[in-house]
């Protein structure tokens, strides 16, 4: 019981500092950048990322041993929706990351990074849209706890499969 309340708690965890770093990086980016916000946004980046991975972990573990059965979760539709949203979001999440992973040469020689307006309005709309997508993953969860669109699901699954 301790080892499910650790992997919610991780899980929840991750989904704060999703939402901390995506914040960090949308406030920071600014068309005047320094050093100091480039490195600013650069960590906050990976501190994105390896909280996504660890949702990513923490969630298969719940889907697999520590929540409801796992044929629960496949059975539900919002279940799929949530994975979409998450997988949608990671990819889209590779155009920051592969920017700011391209200031790491000038950052490190105390350089600014340079970033035209127009990449950084991009980016910007990029990780609003990622924030939106990560709001609607929680959700989402609570609706398919609660097994909304459950009974709408196994009906139009009858009707044209069954």
């Amino acid at each position: 019981m301790i080892t499910s309340a650790i992997v919610a708690y991780l899980h929840y965890l991750s989904l704060g500092v999703i939402f901390a770093s995506l914040a960090t990086e949308l406030f920071t980016l600014k068309s005047e950048l320094t050093v100091k916000l480039g490195w600013r946004i650069l960590m906050a980046d990976i501190a994105y990322g390896t909280a996504g991975i660890l949702v990513l972990i923490t969630g298969v573990l719940r889907v697999l041993y520590f929540g409801n059965a796992t044929a629960y979760y496949l059975a539900q539709p919002l279940f799929w929706v949530k994975m979409t949203l998450f997988f949608s979001v990671g990819l889209l999440s590779l155009y920051p990351t592969i920017s700011f992973l391209g200031w790491i040469k000038n950052l490190r020689q105390d350089q600014v990074p340079e970033l035209a307006i127009d990449r950084g309005k991009l980016l910007q709309k990029i990780i609003v849209t990622e924030l939106i997508g990560f709001s609607l993953i929680p959700l989402t969860a609570s609706m398919m706890a609660r097994g909304v669109g459950y009974e709408w699901w196994q009906k139009a699954y009858h009707h044209w499969l069954g």
